[in-house]
């Protein structure tokens, strides 16, 4: 009977020990991304002289919102038919050096998490946007998985906290901000619905220079990001002027990000989309 008792007790620790390795290894994955190896062969592209070119970038190294990924896809190369844009979508990351790069008008990180490029890689691509390049950065693009201060600094204007768990998607209304560019705003409703997993920063990008587009009000959700055991210091949000959706001018070129955009189901939104349009648009501009 004790040695039933003693087998059944080591196997309730390994199975804890397991559980927390695992836990572990998640944890350091969704905040950092894992070590990889950075594709450096440059690819062949055939650009076309009569449109701009625009590069859809979606690796990942990090968490995966994979629904939204495959979502996004036919979504922006239906946009790309409509615009008369060149589409050019790939995950690896041997497209990022000078002389490919200055052929894109614009570059946009789809829900890329953790680090994709290698030291080379992104120097060149913050090159390209000082230069008069641009930059888009779709939901995951802003979590803190990507180590890289030039990008957080010039994307993002904040560091990621966390997102809310109790529950985790909540709907709630979309606000104009009330010094928005009506170029990136139009065709949209003021307000209008939607419903997404909310991304708490820990500053509001407003205090960093960057042109808040859309808000929530944070009061409206509820941001408890608290997970047993991990974290015990994530509840709260970002008070009542939470943006969702912003730009700047980073030395010739600018910036668009959004913190919406989690799973597959916003694609279906056509006011998310008419977002994305919206902001491709305003950088090719």
């Amino acid at each position: 009977m004790r040695k039933l008792i003693k087998i059944l007790l080591w196997s309730v620790l390994g199975l804890i020990v397991l559980l927390g390795g695992a836990m572990a290894v998640f944890v350091y994955k969704v905040k950092h991304g894992f070590p990889v190896s950075y594709e450096t062969e440059t690819p062949k592209i055939d650009f076309p002289n009569d449109r701009p070119a625009i590069l859809l970038f979606s690796k990942t190294t990090g968490f995966r919102h994979s629904g939204s990924i495959d979502a996004s896809k036919p979504i922006i190369a239906d946009l790309a038919k409509k615009n008369g844009w060149f589409l050019y979508e790939t995950e690896e990351g041997g497209v990022f050096n000078a002389e490919q790069l200055s052929k894109f008008k614009t570059v946009i990180f789809n829900n890329s998490t953790g680090r994709v490029l290698n030291d080379e890689q992104q120097k060149a691509l913050e090159q390209y946007v000082e230069n008069g390049g641009n930059l888009i950065g779709i939901h995951g693009a802003g979590d803190n998985s990507h180590e890289w201060p030039w990008y957080v600094n010039n994307l993002l204007g904040a560091e990621f906290s966390h997102h809310p768990l109790k529950p985790q998607f909540q709907k709630t209304d979309v606000l104009v901000d009330a010094q928005a560019d009506s170029s990136i705003t139009a065709q949209i409703p003021q307000p209008w619905s939607h419903t997404d997993e909310w991304y708490v920063f820990f500053e509001n990008p407003r205090k960093k220079g960057f042109n808040i587009l859309f808000t929530i009000n944070g009061e409206t959700i509820i941001p408890n990001g608290n997970v047993p055991i991990l974290a015990s210091d994530k509840n709260f949000g970002m008070g009542k002027d939470h943006p969702v959706a912003w730009c700047k001018q980073i030395g010739k070129g600018k910036t668009f990000y959004t913190s919406m955009g989690h799973d597959e189901s916003v694609w279906t939104d056509p006011n998310f989309v008419k977002l994305i349009e919206n902001g491709i648009n305003w950088t090719i501009k």
